[in-house]
């Protein structure tokens, strides 16, 4: 255990730093430093592993994140008060009474309408501070809040929010993700986890991890391991068993769900390397049959690669907490299957079209998803472009074309997870990765701000009668122009925004709306970025730091 002091006294200016915002707050602008012997109690029995652990890297984090605060002489003219400031000597975290308790990573992984991450916080005057919660994922949510409270300054540990409420804080929407991909650039293990604990820190609650795609296979799968053998980069490239079971459960310990994506019968080239005749177009013209090189798809109206797809998705599947699943389904190359003789040939013996076909595909492999309890997962070309009709109404569909197709999808009532190109892809922007374009620009230019992804509307064009339908939404990271020495600077502190859209929802705690409120985001979106940076996240650099410490000033 450390210690440390916690202090009340004079009022200050006074700028908030906690993101995301909590929906609801009332706070103070006096000083209360951390006692040198603070501590954090547990008030109630038989307490999980993960939420000790969890209380003990807190405790650490506000001992180490050496954070000063943002404002000019970055926290100097606080310390007059601190001989007078009173002492904050401990936290007392607790569940309500009658709650039952389970793990951390036990709830991280419920279905989502299950999950219960609601806490109430209070740091008094008097020196005693209380977190509350349901469920101790509520308490994991109140941790991370607490933690953004304190600030260092020559050697003291102090708030300057005190006195603080914040009572039946929840999250507006339950899914609030952030995708990365590690097929076309490997990321390890421990890239992952650096990225986990971030995640953590602003209560993204899902890891959707795009885990394979044309270009590489980097998971072993035992009952398969030709796939990973001839389609990773390498053997140091993959993930084994041990490895995927590992960020899983460091995942749910933060509180959050793994969402493994297997995107298929798109975007799976890299299967031919292994499966030559279970892939159409296999390294033939990408221009012509793929979005990007190499091009190759699965021989989907082959029953034969169906029930191979249906068994390569189990085995992976059968292994994973989460109740969700992703099958991808994405851009489909029509005219692949138009030249492909093979898939031709079983469609003319068959009396069907390729998209009939592909009902028959998506009922073998989901079929077996759903067979071990799985909700399944697919991009919204599975409900617009090919009226897949095998698909369950519970089906969870991802809208990323567009956010205006976002209304198309919930009109069929399918639920839907907001993930538009158009706000909240974080590969924007950096050019044409095409070697022989050498003027061309991103598809999907230009690069997203934080500001025009901060002013995404969930609910533009749904009905009240729809809202249930919108589960929330993430902001995603392909990686052809990326990898592990970028990966920070190009996810952070970005990455955080929809946390806010999705957590804090559309009115702040003032009452005022959050869209129209920039101003009023990017001091608590400094504040946190430079928290990154303090954890070891080279989070990328929102404004000159003169305008950092000078909250309005660089504004329009």
């Amino acid at each position: 255990m450390f210690t440390f002091s916690l202090v009340l006294a004079l009022a200050i200016p006074n700028c908030l730093g906690i993101w995301p915002i909590p929906r609801s707050l009332d706070s103070g602008n006096q000083i209360l430093k951390l006692s040198e012997s603070f501590a954090i109690t547990v008030g109630f029995t038989n307490p999980p592993q993960d939420l000790l652990d969890a209380v003990s890297r807190t405790k650490d984090s506000i001992k180490t994140d050496q954070l000063a605060r943002l404002v000019v002489g970055r926290g100097s003219t606080d310390s007059n008060a601190f001989r007078t400031a009173e002492s904050l000597p401990g936290l007392t975290v607790k569940l309500e009474e009658g709650a039952s308790t389970q793990p951390i990573a036990t709830e991280a992984v419920a279905a989502l309408g299950l999950r219960d991450e609601s806490y109430s916080l209070s740091v008094s005057l008097n020196g005693s501070a209380e977190l509350v919660a349901n469920t101790t994922l509520g308490l994991l949510r109140g941790l991370s809040t607490f933690e953004q409270l304190w600030y260092t300054y020559n050697g003291t540990i102090y708030t300057t929010y005190a006195p603080l409420t914040i009572v039946n804080d929840s999250p507006a929407y339950p899914y609030r993700g952030f995708m990365l991909d590690t097929a076309r650039n490997f990321f390890t293990v421990s890239d992952i986890k650096r990225t986990l604990d971030t995640m953590y820190l602003v209560k993204i609650n899902v890891l959707h991890w795009h885990m394979t795609d044309a270009q590489s296979w980097p998971i072993q799968i035992p009952e398969f391991p030709e796939l990973a053998q001839a389609g990773a980069y390498s053997i140091s490239q993959s993930y084994a068993p041990d490895d995927i079971q590992d960020v899983v459960m460091y995942a749910a310990e933060r509180g959050i769900d793994v969402l493994v994506e297997i995107d298929t019968p798109g975007h799976t080239s890299i299967v031919g390397a292994s499966h030559p005749d279970y892939v159409a177009c296999y390294l033939l013209d990408w221009a012509t049959y793929a979005s990007e090189p190499p091009a190759g798809q699965l021989r989907l109206a082959d029953p034969a690669v169906a029930n191979f797809t249906a068994g390569v998705l189990s085995a992976i599947a059968k292994t994973l907490p989460s109740t969700m699943f992703s099958t991808g389904g994405d851009e489909l190359n029509t005219a692949c299957y138009t030249d492909d003789e093979p898939t031709q040939m079983i469609l003319n013996n068959t009396g069907r079209t390729i998209f009939e076909a592909l009902d028959d595909f998506t009922a073998t492999t989901h079929g077996a998803l759903h067979d071990l309890g799985k909700t399944t997962v697919v991009w919204e070309e599975m409900v617009l472009d090919y009226n897949t009709t095998t698909l369950r109404n519970d089906t969870i569909v991802m809208v990323w074309v567009s956010s205006e197709d976002a209304a198309a999808v919930v009109q069929q009532g399918y639920r839907i997870v907001h993930a538009p190109s158009n706000y909240f892809y974080l590969d924007c922007g950096a050019g044409e990765w095409i070697s022989n374009d050498p003027t061309g620009n991103s598809w999907c230019d230009p690069f997203k701000t934080w500001q025009e992804s901060y002013t995404f509307d969930p609910l533009e064009n749904i009905t009240s009668d729809q809202v249930h339908l919108v589960l929330g939404g993430e902001q995603l990271l392909w990686t052809e122009q990326s990898g592990p020495q970028n990966l920070d600077s190009i996810v952070w502190p970005r990455a955080a925004v929809s946390s806010e859209i999705f957590w804090t929802g559309a009115t702040l705690p003032d009452g005022f709306d959050r869209v129209g409120n920039l101003s009023e985001a990017l001091p608590r979106l400094h504040d946190v970025r430079y928290r990154m940076v303090q954890r070891g996240i080279n989070a990328i650099n929102l404004q000159p730091e003169w305008c950092a410490l000078r909250p309005q000033a660089c504004d329009e």
